[in-house]
């Protein structure tokens, strides 16, 4: 074979890792895309105790196809403070048993000639991606046709290399010591490193497999590459966490912690364990067995140490949770907290493999927050209205304008980030929740700039030297009291779901505010006519007052927002 037929078939392979990993991706969104948020719901609340969070892990991970995904998902969590450290330890465990099921499958793609059914499941996907109600299945059907199709172009590639009558290859595989424990650090660290780069641990299994099944890879050294790969996959959780809290930092470097005290203890076990495993399927690792039962069955060897290695790590380690988070708390201190003078975004991570519910859900969490920041900057109003001394009274204000300017880059920023997720392909409800997002970030950041103009309004009077009745301060003090109200109920509602929600009592505040705001305006005519303040006075009074009466409307159209109602008139 000439050099040309090898590069033609290099690139065959190449296409064929790349078709299987967009394949892998497009399945895992579309059965995440028909789960809806009820994956999220199940990770939230089946997680009370450790059996239950593994269980949880592996269910979801079979679902999805993606352990990368099910990682990246709960160490979002523990960042929203959905779920604790030990509860996402347990989760993280399930996740690696859950993985194997897609070694299994792709041992299945080198086993089977899947050829008569990924034709037909091309043809019916592309039927069912045009239908409004099943496109997601559609999705599915493609994502998995390309998963097959590319194992089969790479079985064929496989064939083609003739690798197992080359002896170029044969002896360069041949000088690696099969028995000697440095060899197989060796291609372990590879596997690691290879993992880590192409971000897909089924690449790498579908590498191992290729090779492995023409004969020229001894199956020791095929299993050392996926204990690399397990130790690899763990990256993709890592590097989502980086910006995230210290938590969040400790939950995926739980991961690592976990696949690496796997891959020490089956290393001192290492030839006893694979000659198990071997057993089990019935494949002799020494030879004595014909090229087409090696084929047949080294798929098969490796899917199960796979699964063997992750089950019995899940086992030993699950009885030691607490001691595990000991040390990723230990290995990883919290910072020491500052005060929150900083735009920071506090859930929105410039992580990988994110997927759009996902995505959703971070920007649902960093809108929260963003609520919580506005309803800090309200407080600091109503302390501003009490202060008398003058620097303290500066050093407040200036806090103000920084919130204020705070929430200007809070809005552009998830803003910025909702157009990025909407890029992908949606299912509509979440293209309504981005819409309704967008909506609410807007509102919120307009009870910012009113929270603003209160300070301002409320410095302006100090500076002109005016003093407001103790029956307006009174009123002013009542009205802040009701608007404070309204803003509780604001993060009330983004801290539960929609279903758990009564729009009545944010109605309800919303009429008080308006009452209360047309009793003033009525009253200060009174007192002004009747001299018992000047009208300056009065204009102050009534900006304190109007302008706490647009912030509750911003409240009911946030409210709204969040509920996807229609808007306030």
């Amino acid at each position: 074979m000439d050099t040309s037929q090898y590069l033609v078939i290099f690139f065959q392979i190449l296409g064929s890792l790349a078709l299987l990993i967009y394949g892998m991706k497009v399945m895992s969104e579309a059965l995440q895309k028909m789960a809806g948020s009820q994956l999220r719901h199940i990770l939230g609340a089946m997680t009370t105790n450790r059996f239950t969070g593994m269980l949880t892990g592996t269910f979801i991970t079979c679902a999805v196809q993606s352990s990368s995904a099910t990682t990246v998902m709960t160490v979002s969590f523990v960042n929203a403070g959905l779920l604790t450290l030990a509860q996402a330890i347990s989760v993280i465990m399930g996740a690696n048993i859950g993985t194997t099921f897609t070694a299994w499958i792709m041992s299945l793609g080198y086993n089977v000639d899947l050829t008569i059914v990924v034709f037909p499941a091309f043809f019916l996907g592309i039927m069912l991606i045009y239908s409004k109600k099943r496109r997601y299945f559609g999705d599915f059907l493609f994502g998995i046709a390309f998963l097959f199709f590319s194992l089969v172009l790479l079985s064929s590639a496989g064939k083609a290399l003739d690798l197992e009558h080359n002896p170029a290859v044969i002896d360069f595989f041949g000088s690696f010591d099969t028995k000697s424990h440095f060899t197989i650090v060796v291609f372990l660290l590879i596997g690691t490193l290879i993992t880590c780069i192409v971000q897909s641990s089924a690449a790498v299994m579908a590498i191992t497999i290729l090779l492995c099944s023409t004969g020229v890879l001894p199956i020791y050294l095929g299993i050392a590459l996926v204990m690399g790969e397990n130790i690899g996959t763990t990256a993709t959780a890592n590097l989502a966490a980086l910006g995230a809290n210290a938590q969040a930092r400790r939950a995926a470097l739980a991961h690592l912690v976990f696949n690496v005290f796997g891959v020490i203890w089956v290393l001192c076990l290492f030839y006893p364990f694979v000659d198990f495993v071997c057993s089990i399927v019935g494949y002799d690792p020494d030879g004595g067995m014909s090229a087409a039962q090696k084929a047949k069955l080294l798929p098969i060897v490796l899917a199960m140490f796979h699964t063997c290695f992750n089950v019995c790590n899940t086992g030993v380690l699950i009885w030691f949770i607490p001691q595990l988070e000991k040390v990723v708390c230990q290995l990883i201190k919290p910072k020491a907290d500052k005060e929150d003078e900083d735009f920071r975004l506090r859930f929105i991570q410039a992580g990988i493999m994110k997927t759009p519910e996902l995505s959703v859900f971070e920007a649902q969490q960093e809108i929260g927050s963003f609520g919580e920041r506005i309803h800090r900057m309200f407080s600091m109003v109503r302390e501003l209205m009490d202060t008398q001394d003058a620097k303290t009274f500066d050093k407040l204000y200036e806090r103000i304008e920084k919130y204020e300017g705070i929430s200007d880059n809070m809005e552009i920023e998830i803003a910025k980030y909702l157009d990025q997720v909407s890029d992908a392909h949606l299912s509509d409800d979440t293209k309504a929740k981005i819409r309704s997002m967008l909506r609410a970030i807007s509102e919120i950041e307009s009870i910012g700039d009113s929270c603003y103009n209160l300070a301002r309004t409320i410095k302006r009077k100090g500076e002109n030297k005016e003093e407001f009745t103790a029956k307006q301060n009174e009123n002013i003090h009542q009205m802040f009291k009701l608007v404070d109200e309204s803003l509780t109920q604001m993060n009330f509602m983004f801290a539960h779901d929609r279903q758990s929600i009564n729009m009545n009592h944010t109605y309800n505040i919303e009429t008080e505010i308006n009452n209360f705001r047309t009793q003033l305006r009525n009253q200060n005519l009174d007192d002004v006519d009747n001299h018992l303040y000047t009208y300056g006075v009065g204009t102050l009074y009534m900006d304190i007052i109007q302008e706490c009466e647009k912030l509750g409307d911003y409240v009911v159209n946030v409210a709204e927002a969040r509920m996807g109602t229609r808007a306030s008139a």
